[in-house]
């Protein structure tokens, strides 16, 4: 993970509420709406707002919880956009007045058309979405909007880190030419926390980026910045890792595409030899499906179709017996270690569904989505799904990905006196595939990350 990555992470905690503490004496972002809509009223009479059809947000738009004290809004419920005004590149070399464009000051002029720091979006071009904030007096050009805004009641550093980390520029509206709208911008969801909590977040943020620049170059710099957060900070490395940003792609390592169809070579022949059941075809991935974006070298999958999974199923109680008389049997999560099973203090001498060496464990019961690699062959109950990796797959990289992946689970459980997700649940879990040595290489650099993060936790 670079230091971009770190400060991405760190924006987006700050975004839920999470970076600094709620104080009650501060209001709520509710009572400070009020406040902008009646300034916003004043705006709009003077001519320098304008008023936006409100547009209501719905419960699956939502990407992620605030705080209470906070209000998900649109941002155009709180900008207004204008394009500034173009100049020759003759007109830009006549002062000494700064020029801004959509990638910041890109000339001089003699005289300004903004009289106040204002912050501004570019809005073609490369620099399409970017944001800066002017001098008091500064020109503005038609690559970049100027936004106005309530300003007494949001704090300016604020709008622009949010701004920032929104990426504006993500969606435009054109291909070869990257242009970015009012139409894009006003629907945009924006968290509003009230005003001084905006401002402990800034100082907040201001305080860690120090931090964020001399990251990578030692890692015992940032371990008091991890002790803040530190497992948010192994859920990003996780997040990294199945996203193909934690370690290169090479060229020389082949193709998920190649590993896929060794995959299902490999499960033709074990059906064949009455090693694994058939399963039925698997639905294909639609794109709403796809939560981010991978390498070209990856391939998004359904889990069914690049593993053998195997639901449990608990033997009669009757043959159930505390000790080692048969084979260890396994329920859910009670002998689960950090990543892998311990010894259980219940065996079987009628087991059921028996799993190998190496397979991953997937509690499918109350707990969802917790995770273990087994080393031993073991016999395993309702509460448990055996998952085998194939075509010399990493049993590690399997369970590192699933474990990304844990809210998806819970998400789908069903279920009242106990939650748990069914085999058809499991199977259909989207899968992000990457060749197999990059596979290992993403292991490799998990552990040696974690320890950090463990040891701050410790």
């Amino acid at each position: 993970m670079n230091a971009q990555d770190l400060k991405n992470s760190i924006l987006q905690l700050a975004i839920q509420g999470k970076l600094v503490e709620q104080r009650e004496d501060e209001g709520t972002a509710k009572e400070l709406l009020e406040q902008i809509e009646e300034e916003k009223k004043k705006l709009i009479n003077e001519g320098k707002f304008k008023k936006q059809k409100k547009l209501e947000i719905r419960e699956g738009e939502i990407p992620f919880d605030i705080p209470e004290s906070w209000e998900w809004i649109r941002l155009g419920e709180l900008i207004n956009i204008s394009s500034g005004k173009g100049l020759t590149s003759k007109q830009m070399k006549e002062g000494d007045i700064p020029v801004f464009g959509g990638n910041g000051i890109t000339g001089y002029h003699n005289i300004g058309n903004v009289d106040k720091e204002t912050v501004v979006i570019g809005r073609v071009g490369y620099y399409c979405g970017s944001v800066h904030v002017t001098p008091k007096n500064a020109w503005v050009t038609d690559n970049a909007f100027i936004t106005t805004y309530p300003d007494a009641y949001i704090y300016k550093k604020y709008l622009v880190f949010v701004l920032r980390h929104l990426n504006l520029g993500r969606d435009n509206n054109a291909t070869a030419q990257p242009v970015v709208s009012g139409k894009k911008i006003y629907p945009i969801l924006f968290p509003l926390p009230p005003l001084e909590e905006q401002k402990r977040i800034v100082a907040k943020i201001d305080e860690l980026m120090p931090y964020v620049e001399k990251y990578d170059k030692s890692y015992s710099e940032v371990k008091e910045l991890n002790k803040k957060f530190p497992e948010d900070m192994q859920k990003s490395i996780l997040q990294y890792a199945i996203q193909g940003k934690l370690v290169e792609q090479r060229e020389e390592e082949g193709s998920a595409k190649e590993l896929y169809r060794q995959i299902q070579e490999e499960k033709e022949r074990l059906v064949k030899e009455g090693k694994i059941k058939e399963t039925k075809t698997l639905p294909e991935i639609k794109e709403d499906e796809i939560p981010f974006d991978i390498p070209e070298s990856w391939k998004w999958v359904r889990l069914g179709n690049a593993v053998d999974t195997i639901m449990g199923q608990s033997p009669k109680g009757t043959s159930v017996f505390s000790g080692n008389e048969g084979i260890e049997f396994h329920q859910g999560k009670v002998f689960f270690g950090d990543d892998y099973l311990q010894i259980s203090n219940q065996s079987t001498n009628k087991p059921t569904k028996i799993v190998e060496p190496n397979t991953v464990l997937l509690c499918v019961r109350a707990p969802v989505g917790i995770l273990n690699i087994t080393n031993r062959e073991i016999c395993i109950g309702r509460g448990l799904c055996g998952i085998n990796a194939l075509a010399g797959m990493d049993a590690k990289f399997v369970m590192y990905t699933l474990r990304a992946f844990k809210n998806d689970f819970i998400r789908k459980a069903t279920g009242t006196t106990f939650v748990a997700i069914t085999g058809e649940v499991v199977k259909n879990q989207i899968f992000p595939l990457p060749p197999l040595e990059e596979q290992k290489r993403i292991v490799a650099k998990i552990e040696e990350l974690l320890p950090h993060c463990n040891q701050l936790v410790k």
